[in-house]
């Protein structure tokens, strides 16, 4: 199977599409243009269109359905090169709005959730993306046109920034190398120049994938799905905690380069009379001391054969009061696009 061009970095592309410059037009070409055929690159000789062609595809994926939500939600469904599929959301933060006299006053505010893997190893109890299993990992360039066709599709300008999430299907640190490659591609000031500061990189908690992604000094934002508080619960929640418990997640988040104006996210999914209550609660907050930590409490997102029930919100405010009253920042996470099955866990290749 032939090689993506969106798996190249810009520094890659200067190797393979002398003289260097092309590189940059290129970049131009699919990420601010969003051309979808070698043809439209119109400054690119016809010898080197043709190379191209013949060593690289262009398309590494493309889009087979959308549906929309009712809050401004699209779940995309992607198919592969090789038949296989992944799922990406579009998540729209905040609305476009005008002033009286009819100047735009914001643009609209988007993050994307993409996936890095079709299918995933970790077996978590509580989500609906890894009962399907594992099939194989995404490609930088397979992870990168999710985002690319999704702007497109949008007619979202190129100068508009987004977030990026990977917390789509997968765990995106048991696909490390071409994580951090598409991190760089996104980042690139001739690309989609989306900061790294607008990304977040999620992982189950991966410790030693951690400290890897700590190395690498991405400057990307970083979150840790904990969901509870003591290991015989997170075992039962989430088997990987054998491998990487949590004191070996919260050494390793201690030893991750965090920006001063920056904390680390600890997703907390939240499900009835499982760890709801502030019991949990006092044990989060000893956990996370001496972390710059955020807490997002995420409510539990039904689906059809699930053990586990959605939180009542009396419950969700309890637990963030007393995060907040004992000087943790934490956060409720409104479930976006439910009734398309878009929502966290909810993900799977159809």
């Amino acid at each position: 199977m032939k090689r993506f061009l969106q798996d190249f970095t810009k520094k890659e592309l200067e190797e393979i599409s002398r003289p260097k410059f092309r590189a940059k037009q290129i970049f131009s070409w699919l990420y601010s243009k969003y051309i979808t055929s070698y043809r439209e690159m119109r400054n690119i000789p016809k010898d080197l269109i043709g190379e191209l062609e013949r060593k690289y595809s262009i398309e590494p994926l493309k889009i087979i359905k959308v549906e929309s939500s009712i809050d401004g939600t699209k779940k995309y469904l992607f198919e592969l090169s090789d038949g296989n599929s992944v799922e990406a959301v579009l998540l729209l933060m905040k609305a476009e709005e005008y002033h009286e006299d009819g100047v735009l006053k914001h643009h609209a505010r988007y993050t994307v959730c993409i996936s890095s893997q079709v299918g995933c190893k970790i077996g978590c109890s509580f989500c609906l993306t890894g009962k399907s299993g594992f099939m194989r990992d995404l490609s930088a360039g397979e992870i990168v046109e999710q985002v690319r066709l999704i702007k497109k599709d949008n007619n979202i300008a190129s100068n508009r920034r987004l977030n990026i999430v990977y917390m789509g299907m997968g765990e995106p640190l048991d696909n490390l190398e071409e994580v951090a490659k598409s991190s760089k591609i996104f980042s690139d000031p001739d690309g989609m120049a989306i900061s790294p500061n607008r990304q977040t990189i999620s992982t189950s908690g991966l410790s030693s994938k951690i400290r890897k992604l700590g190395e690498k000094n991405l400057g990307v934002n970083l979150a840790i799905s904990l969901h509870a508080v003591d290991d015989s619960l997170r075992e039962e929640l989430m088997p990987i905690n054998r491998a990487y418990n949590i004191k070996s997640i919260i050494d390793a988040v201690k030893e991750f380069p965090v920006n001063t104006r920056k904390k680390v996210m600890f997703e907390y999914l939240v499900i009835k009379d499982i760890n709801d209550d502030l019991k949990s609660a006092k044990k989060l907050v000893s956990l996370l001391n001496g972390i710059r930590a955020k807490v997002n409490l995420i409510y539990f997102n039904p689906y059809h054969g699930s053990i586990y029930q959605r939180p009542d919100k009396k419950d969700m405010l309890n637990f963030q009061k007393y995060l907040i009253s004992r000087g943790v920042l934490c956060t409720i996470r409104e479930s976006k696009g439910l009734d398309i099955s878009a929502a966290c866990g909810q993900l799977r290749d159809k």
